[in-house]
Formats: structure tokens, sequence, C-alpha cells
């Protein structure tokens, strides 16, 4: 089921870049199998009630993949399918960077990278403290880890013994123009957020089943970090490890190009 899901989040993100001519699609793609791993077997949530009080909370950090979460939101019925269409157009409350302004199921707007962090473990604090049993997912970027603001979040969660924290890491090695190396070294990656005091689980971030046990490896009182590897662009070859396709959209012959991609590898 939710390698159907991740299919579908590919095809609505191609057709959403396309129609409003925005950006991000290679990081909308590098992250679909993780939304759709989340949304379809992982987090508690009522469609129908998305204040339910003891749904689980999720944050997209690197919020320029807000069409991803749009997506996911619509396959899950937190809006209709067809809502997509307006996705970055004149009025739309479905922006390019992900909003909760209007938008069912989104708990927080971000854009500038490094709040989400910072906000979930916030949320997680106050969920320890009232007693609450939900859990606090963040998914955010590689390349959001050049901001301080996450370091200082990465050092509170452990003290505070944030178990009901979950972060999530789409290490695709590559951001806005160049790769992470080469922009602001993050390697030894995992070794770092484990010296934080974080139980860490390096992945396959397209592996659905390593990303749903990595999901149920919780540890009582410590905040738990997956470091995704993934594949800017992943599912469209010509756009995979492509440091171009983040602030292109697929239009003309690659709008189609990418489409017949998507369906023959589905078929």
């Amino acid at each position: 089921m939710t390698k159907a899901l991740a299919h579908n989040i590919r095809r609505h993100a191609i057709d959403m870049t396309n129609s409003g001519g925005s950006s991000h699609i290679g990081s909308i793609l590098s992250i679909a199998d993780i939304l759709a791993v989340l949304y379809g077997t992982v987090l508690n949530y009522k469609a129908d009630n998305p204040k339910w009080q003891d749904r689980d909370r999720f944050i997209l950090s690197k919020g320029h993949a807000g069409a991803g979460v749009y997506a996911a939101l619509a396959e899950s019925g937190f809006m209709p399918i067809e809502k997509l269409k307006t996705h970055y157009q004149n009025g739309s409350n479905l922006s390019g960077h992900v909003s909760h302004k209007g938008i069912a199921g989104v708990e927080f707007s971000t854009g500038s990278l490094g709040h989400g962090l910072p906000v979930a473990t916030g949320m997680a604090l106050a969920a320890k403290i009232n007693q609450n049993k939900h859990t606090i997912y963040v998914l955010m970027s590689d390349g959001e880890c050049d901001e301080g603001s996450n370091w200082e979040a990465a050092l509170f969660a452990p003290h505070h013994r944030l178990g009901n924290l979950v972060v999530i890491i789409d290490r695709n090695k590559l951001q806005s123009i160049h790769s992470t190396e080469d922009t602001l070294a993050l390697e030894p990656f995992v070794d770092k957020w484990r010296a934080f005091g974080w139980n860490v689980i390096d992945i396959d971030g397209h592996d659905h089943e390593q990303l749903i046990n990595a999901c149920y490896s919780k540890v009582e009182n410590k905040p738990l970090c997956i470091v995704a590897n993934t594949i800017k662009g992943k599912g469209v070859s010509f756009m995979e490890n492509q440091v171009l396709w983040h602030y292109r959209s697929p239009q003309g012959e690659e709008y189609e190009a990418a489409v017949n991609e998507l369906e023959n590898d589905n078929a």
C-alpha cells in the first residue's frame, strides 16, 4: 500500500510543479517514500478530525517540498484530490512552501530552514509534561543542518529525555546549488548525532520496510534520529542526483518524459 501511495505522491508532484511552474521537484521526489510510509503506516491521525487531541504531530521542516505533503494529505483524505490542481495558483492556499493556514493536517508553516526541529522539540517537551502519548515527527533536509538552531535543538532533546520525538533527515547529499559536503561538510554525520545523545538509525530512505522498522524503533526517554539516505529526484532518471532540479519545474517534453517514466515504473 505504501509503495502505491509513494507513486501517487510523485505523480501529483510532477503535475503540481508543472502546472504551477513551481520549483523543488527534486526535493519532493526525494521524500516521497518517507511521506508514504508516514501517512500510510506510521502516523496516528483521523483525516475527518484533523485536530484530534491524540494524533501524532508531523512537521515538514524542509518546507519547500510542501507539494509532497499536500499530495500525501489529499491521498489520505484530508482534502479532495481535485484541490491539488490549485497548487501555486493565484488565490490558492496551497502555497509553494507548506502552510498550515486553511490546510487541515498541516501543523506548522515552514519555509525558512532550521525551524522545524526546534518547534518539534518544544512540542515534544510540552507533550511529555502533559503526559500525552502522541509522538512528534519532523522531516528535515541534510542541507538544513547548516543552521545552528538545529544543533541547539539536538542538544536540548536528549537533555530533556524526549523519547516522544522522532527526526527523519533526508540525506540526499545535495542542497540548493551544490553538494552538502562542498557547501558545509556534515560528515561524519551519523556520529555527530550519536555524540549529541540521540538514538540514531542509518537506513536506505527509499526502502519502505527499513523506514517502517526505523520509525518503530523508539527507545524510552531518548529521541530518535533516522538518517534516511535518499536520492534527490528519485523516480525520474534524468532528475536523479542532479542539483539542477532543485529550482526547476518539468515543462514540455521534460514533463511528458517524467510522467511516462513514472507510469512505466508503476505498470
